[in-house]
């Protein structure tokens, strides 16, 4: 064989540019054909390699030492026996060919490898994902877990764009413009660790557990998602979340923070919190803690760009964090105590700033409310929260936690809701953004808050449009016209009333026919025996029948035209 062999039209790991790839006796490398880094494996880093058709023709699939995969497509099938000997003679490992299932069924075997989980069809791999690519699991049900992706932006491949945009570590799931982002595998009945590891399963392999939750737990050591218990930093048991509603267990680590729930669990980078917010309560008992995520955590459909938790003002913890003096003097130093006594949210937020390195966001000075606090109560639709005026942005808590900042307003109107009851007291303010689109609205705000919010937005130079004065001179206008029209109806005075009053007493006589004006002196003679006799009663009763007579005393209307013939005889 020669010294080296090449091949042209080679992608590497979902790479956009094509390139070059050589092989050798010491190794293999690949370099784009548009020029840039070059990627080189040693021989003594591969530990087996498999052929198999894939999107561009037929690709190599290599697995290091170190458990990462490398793919290798773009072949033709005329290369692999050229390959086969390349990788007998110069690196010892036989190039294994794998046939994929076709069929499409989606119901199968799972098999967890070294690097990958497989999912098989008739003991053919129908799809494999690479650990890497695994951000998360949870337990979405008795039989069924969900495995969410690592979401990653189209210009993020993790190299830094030098090897023609090939796809790093936990990068490979955005080569594409759609992303796949989760699947749910069901899985029902029971099982042992035995089958679902095989034989790397250690003791305990022969113990029946249910299926479903013994693919998470096993998931959940292979991919890396849950460190050890031992391994944290801090631990804090039992946080209360609003957002996303529930308790959690917080468990910090160096590089990253846990979530535990009963349902749901979540890792989280430090390197995805762009904000960290301690934001008090309105009601002086409890402080909530805001952190900003991008992306954004998932849970099935719902994404949640803010964690929102809460916790009391005065409960006090003692904590002693699980790190070395010499840790702490190396990386941690000024930023992080060997031990801590103090209220829960002063705890948390200070060592999250020490892991993080995040800067500690908290409400302006410049404005309080009428009842001096820094939360203005107030609704976006029917979600009831707090809003508060931060030194850069507006912040509505809990729920729908809701970021806005001040660089991107264009405009904020105060006005007040037409027809509303509780109109004169409380007004909404509307957030129009420069970018256009609906505006930001937050509404049911208290009347006392409103020159306080004038002022602060005036002094952040922010536009303002007051619509309650402008409807408030109008509404002046209004009731000095009403209050004209009422002084000139009191000048007709008490004989204008009394007219009114003659008119509905001629109309009532009309109707009843009476005969003579002595009965109704009769009714105030000091002989009338009772309201119901008189001669025009009488008469009445004659013409209508019994049924409407029955009625009419029922409904009590005799004693209406009474009154009024007594107004009249006065």
């Amino acid at each position: 064989m020669a010294a080296f062999e090449n091949f042209d039209n080679i992608f590497l790991d979902l790479s956009k540019e094509s390139g070059k790839c050589r092989f050798a006796e010491n190794g293999l490398g690949w370099k784009p054909s548009g020029g840039g880094n070059t990627f080189t494996l040693d021989r003594g880093d591969i530990a087996s390699a498999q052929w198999s058709r894939a999107a561009k023709g037929y690709e190599v699939k290599i697995l290091k030492r170190s458990s990462e995969l490398v793919h290798l497509d773009g072949f033709q099938q005329e290369d692999l026996e050229r390959l086969s000997k390349i990788f007998k003679n110069w690196y010892s490992v036989n190039l294994d060919p794998k046939e994929h299932a076709l069929r499409g069924w989606n119901w199968g075997k799972t098999e967890f490898s070294k690097a990958e989980l497989v999912f098989n069809v008739q003991n053919k791999p129908a799809f494999e994902v690479p650990y890497t690519e695994i951000s998360n699991t949870n337990l979405a049900g008795r039989n069924e877990v969900s495995v969410e992706f690592a979401a990653s932006n189209e210009d993020d491949t993790g190299t830094n764009g030098h090897l023609g945009g090939a796809r790093g570590r936990g990068k490979k799931s955005g080569a594409g413009k759609d992303q796949l982002v989760e699947m749910r595998f069901y899985i029902p009945g029971t099982t042992t660790r035995k089958e679902t590891e095989g034989e790397e399963a250690g003791s305990g392999a022969e113990e029946e557990k249910n299926a479903a939750t013994l693919f998470y737990e096993t998931l959940m050591d292979k991919a890396e998602i849950g460190e050890t218990a031992g391994d944290a930093i801090a631990t804090f048991l039992e946080v209360l979340h609003l957002t996303p509603r529930g308790r959690f267990d917080i468990d910090m680590y160096e590089a990253s923070f846990r979530l535990r729930g009963k349902t749901y669990d979540y890792k989280i980078q430090y390197e995805h919190i762009k904000k960290f917010m301690v934001l008090p309560k309105p009601d002086d008992l409890h402080f909530m803690l805001c952190i900003g995520l991008d992306p954004p955590l998932r849970q099935g459909q719902t994404r949640y760009p803010f964690i929102v938790m809460q916790a009391k003002k005065d409960e006090e913890v003692t904590i002693d964090l699980n790190l070395t003096e010499e840790q702490l003097n190396d990386k941690y130093k000024d930023r992080l105590q060997p031990h801590y006594e103090q209220p829960l949210h002063q705890v948390i937020t200070y060592i999250f700033k020490g892991l993080a390195n995040k800067k500690i966001t908290s409400p302006a000075k410049d404005f309080m409310t009428h009842r001096n606090q820094f939360g203005i109560k107030c609704s976006i639709k029917a979600a009831e929260g707090f809003l508060y005026c931060l030194e850069k942005a507006f912040m509505f808590v809990p729920k729908p936690a809701t970021y806005v900042s001040y660089d991107h307003t264009s405009s904020i109107v105060f006005s007040r809701v037409s027809g509303a009851v509780s109109a004169l007291s409380t007004f909404d303010i509307a957030v129009h953004m420069k970018s256009g689109g609906p505006p930001h609205s937050f509404s049911n705000i208290n009347r006392e808050d409103l020159k306080a919010l004038e002022g602060f937005f005036k002094l952040k130079g922010l536009r303002v449009k007051n619509e309650i004065d402008e409807d408030a001179n109008l509404l002046a206008a209004a009731l000095r016209e009403e209050a004209m029209d009422e002084s000139e109806e009191e000048v007709v005075g008490a004989r204008a009333e009394r007219g009114s009053a003659d008119e509905d007493e001629e109309s009532v006589d009309e109707d009843f026919q009476a005969e003579s004006e002595s009965d109704v002196a009769e009714e105030y003679d000091s002989d009338h025996e009772s309201s119901g006799s008189g001669s025009a009663e009488s008469d009445v009763d004659g013409e209508m029948g019994e049924d409407e007579d029955e009625e009419m005393a029922d409904a009590e209307e005799e004693p209406k035209p009474k009154a009024k013939k007594q107004k009249t005889g006065k």
